[in-house]
């Protein structure tokens, strides 16, 4: 498939509510590696396998959740696109200057109508993966901690699903890979998505709670690794929310936990691949425990009504 437009998810920054211990639990537990840190006390980290400066930026704040979600673009031609696009749309765009984030050239940023922020960009510094591009090794000794191979996707919820949805569909070129129907079979609650041949590149979730975050997900490679976090999260008393076990939805395997600071996280592995020709798989609000934890057939409480 030729990826021509909005290539991946590319960076978050989240918000961190003591970033000594933030960092702590991000490198020395979660294993990503301190890329380095601003003058205005943020941190940056990226994943094993991501060659880009960072895909985690942790910023310090009085409370947890997200500020943005920003997603590579293939150049600065797609980028002048996307921004003329969005404007066309009816969406107001901001064109914030290169250098204002570290390491990182001009972005787009915008507020989808869920009312989260997204900034679309096209070029980071490249700082290389922890594999090399030159004649690498097939696996990294002692790697740190869970230590994913890269920033897989995020899940948000708001209000205004539909129009997040229409567009991310309509303008960035995304494609709904599957959904979750309300009771009256029509509406939709959840929508997966996917700009790559992933399951899902990020999902939208009905909710009155406006632009919330209800998790970002951390991309390992075999089941056997989510076993592993299972048992490093426990050793390290992270607190789990559930797993390790399979989404029906994605088919991938998961489990839910909380950074220091009650930010929801997942690793995740597996998952299809999607071509954008395949018909999206639809959901009954009956089925939807089944859907979203395969195993248990019911979702906990918390998975409910836990985002920040």
């Amino acid at each position: 498939m030729a990826m021509n437009g909005v290539l991946r998810p590319g960076y978050c920054q989240l918000r961190v509510m003591d970033m000594d211990e933030a960092l702590r639990f991000y490198t020395g537990v979660l294993g990503l590696k301190l890329v380095e840190r601003d003058a205005s006390g943020r941190a940056y980290l990226k994943c094993l396998d991501e060659q880009d400066h960072s895909s985690v930026i942790l910023r310090p704040a009085d409370r947890a959740g997200m500020d943005c979600y920003a997603f590579k673009v293939f150049d600065t031609a797609t980028l002048d696109r996307l921004e003329s696009d969005l404007k066309d749309y009816g969406v107001a765009t901001e064109r914030v200057a290169a250098g204002e984030l570290p390491e990182t050239g001009e972005r787009v940023r915008f507020q989808a109508p869920t009312g989260h922020v997204f900034e679309l960009y096209a070029q980071r510094t490249r700082v290389g993966s922890a594999f090399g591009t030159h004649n690498p090794e097939a696996i990294i000794a002692n790697r740190q901690g869970i230590s994913p191979i890269r920033l897989d996707h995020w899940q948000i919820h708001g209000g205004d699903l539909d129009g997040s949805r229409d567009l991310f569909t309509q303008v960035l070129g995304f494609s709904i890979v599957e959904r979750i129907l309300m009771e009256d079979g029509q509406t939709d609650m959840a929508v997966w998505m996917s700009c790559s041949n992933k399951a899902h590149d990020i999902a939208f979730v009905r909710d009155e709670r406006d632009d919330t975050l209800h998790h970002l997900s951390f991309q390992l490679e075999t089941w056997e690794q989510v076993l592993h976090a299972a048992d490093l999260m426990t050793v390290h008393r992270v607190p789990i929310d559930i797993g390790p076990l399979r989404h029906g939805i994605t088919r991938g395997t998961t489990i839910y936990a909380f950074d220091p600071s009650g930010n929801r996280f997942e690793t995740f592995c597996g998952g299809y691949d999607f071509y954008p020709d395949m018909e999206p798989i639809t959901w009954s609000w009956e089925e939807m425990g089944r859907g979203v934890f395969y195993h248990t057939r019911e979702l906990n409480e918390r998975f409910l009504t836990v985002v920040t």
